[in-house]
């Protein structure tokens, strides 16, 4: 958690300060007209702070519910509630509008998770049947490699211009250029994969060199000559390569077994009753105990050193001390565990050689679909705080497009960074745990079938969130393996059902504070 987090928050901050939008759509995609305003720079600003307010609160309660909902959608429907509050259902643009209407929303329920299943669903059957299944699959993925790592690195760079670098102009350049620039990025990854990755993971996959380490990596080509350990062959198979793997197919009973064992052996206490020493109570009482008035100078450093900081750093850092595989695995003797491990042992495992070395890959679509959203997404969530910073400053209705300064999106930025290290993993355990079996292969799959959709959507102007796009990524490789078991149709029900509760409740709620705000007693 704490790699993924850190990896997560370099690359959502880079992409929301670097080519973030500096000119945001600061009225939500024409949801509602500017004239609705009627030029009243205090009503504009009230109607926005309600908007945002509300569409936080939402968020937060959704992800204490482990909801995955969709940020952007949450603000549009929070925006579309205040316009009828202020101008009436007309205010409101309820048709598609060029693909930015409020129909948008509901036709990207479908549109956007459909889609999605299927790009992911595509991939993850062309590495299964073309790598994973074949009779020596590691030899197979090291040769297929570069073709591998030149796909991915094009659709993520066409994810980058098309989605996530308006500010750039990126996507106005001509197609000659761009298509150089896509084809260009791909190569060059391509040819770092041959010089640097390849003869790195041969050393641990193939010669199962476990003293290799990730410094080795920039040796390149003198890997090639490194010679393995003299005791290579007493080793298992993947000794050198990380097991992340929560099911034990062979062993699959047995460690279930096991494991509701142990959880009977620690609830049921054997032999005598043993009672703490006195050197124990010593060791349990607090080491920096309050002695006197709270307010004397030595207490209120205890408070401040050894209460306070602790307390604060255990908050900050809490997201990034959670064991995700703890929760892949599900509580020992639980239902919850009981059901979980039922639906894993329903998907077929691959060897853990071969899926190790889709991890490189998978953490390069993470990373690039990171940057990309923090460079679009935020720009979206800031698009009403730029138009309360802007009223604010000038007492002046903001215009249909106003410009975003600098600092509001590294703001949105580490607000980001800072939600996903205390409080992502509420959604994180459900994607990545709840719905189905995860891999790197298929968690690789599921990446890139998403990114895919956000490219072609982006093209051709469909509303589309990145949150909806994994979340069908994930029930398309899921639906690959076969099984219908295999895929937590319970959880998915949860998160649709977030999806719809999503436009009426902060639709409603907005336009209700809204209008309670507007229409309370005030002075002239």
């Amino acid at each position: 958690m704490k790699q993924a987090c850190l990896a997560a928050a370099v690359c959502e901050f880079l992409g929301a300060v670097l080519v973030g939008a500096r000119v945001s759509d600061t009225i939500k995609n024409g949801i509602i007209k500017i004239a609705v305003f009627q030029g009243n720079a205090g009503v504009q600003l009230l109607a926005f702070v309600c908007a945002i307010t509300v569409s936080a609160t939402w968020l937060m309660i959704c992800t204490r519910m482990s909801w995955p909902v969709s940020t952007t959608y949450s603000i549009i429907s929070a925006v579309a509630g205040v316009g009828v509050a202020i101008g009436g259902v007309d205010s409101v643009n309820w048709g598609w509008n060029k693909g930015k209407g409020l129909a948008t929303i509901f036709s990207g329920l479908l549109i956007a998770p459909a889609i999605s299943a299927g790009f992911a669903s595509i991939c993850y059957l062309t590495v299964k049947y073309g790598l994973l299944k074949r009779k020596n699959p590691v030899l197979w993925t090291l040769i297929f490699s570069p073709i591998v790592f030149f796909t991915v690195t094009a659709v993520l760079t066409m994810s980058i211009i098309y989605k996530g670098a308006p500010s750039l102009g990126l996507n106005k350049k001509s197609k000659k250029v761009t298509a150089l620039a896509i084809v260009g990025s791909a190569l060059v990854i391509a040819a770092l994969s041959i010089i640097f990755w390849l003869p790195y993971v041969y050393c641990k996959v193939i010669r199962k060199d476990y003293n290799i380490r990730f410094y080795h990596f920039f040796l390149g080509p003198l890997l090639w000559m490194r010679a393995p350990p003299p005791d290579v062959d007493a080793l298992a198979a993947d000794s050198a390569v990380p097991d992340y793997r929560i099911v034990k197919e062979e062993h699959h009973q047995a460690a279930h077994q096991s494991d509701e064992e142990s959880a009977n052996e620690k609830s049921e206490p054997r032999g005598p009753i043993q009672h703490a020493s006195p050197l124990s109570d010593q060791v349990e009482k607090d080491p920096h105990p309050i002695e006197g008035a709270w307010a004397e100078p030595k207490n209120l450093w205890i408070i401040v050193r050894y209460k306070a900081f602790p307390f604060i750093k255990k908050a900050l850092t809490h997201g990034t001390t959670i064991d995700i595989h703890a929760a892949q695995a599900g509580k020992a003797g639980s239902a919850e565990g009981r059901r979980i491990a039922e639906m894993y042992s329903r998907a077929k495992q691959y060897p853990n050689e071969v899926e190790h070395l889709f991890s490189f890959v998978q953490v390069l679509t993470a990373c690039t679909a990171s940057f990309a959203h923090g460079s679009n997404d935020v720009s979206n969530a800031i698009g009403p705080f730029a138009v309360i910073y802007h009223v604010w400053k000038t007492g002046t209705p903001s215009s249909a497009k106003s410009p975003v300064p600098i600092w509001t999106l590294a703001f949105g930025g580490a607000m980001i960074v800072l939600g996903l290290a205390t409080y992502g993993y509420n959604i994180m355990k459900v994607l990545g745990n709840k719905i189905t079996l995860h891999s790197p292969s298929r968690g690789f799959s599921m990446e890139l079938g998403a990114a895919i959709t956000v490219v072609l959507a982006s093209q051709y102007g469909l509303p589309v969130s990145t949150t909806m796009c994994i979340t069908g990524a994930t029930m398309g490789v899921a639906l690959c393996n076969g099984d219908l078991r295999s895929v937590n149709w319970r959880a998915l029900g949860w998160i649709f059902l977030g999806w719809i509760l999503t436009v009426p409740v902060v639709g409603t709620l907005s336009g209700c504070l809204m209008g309670i705000i507007l229409n309370a007693p005030h002075f002239a």
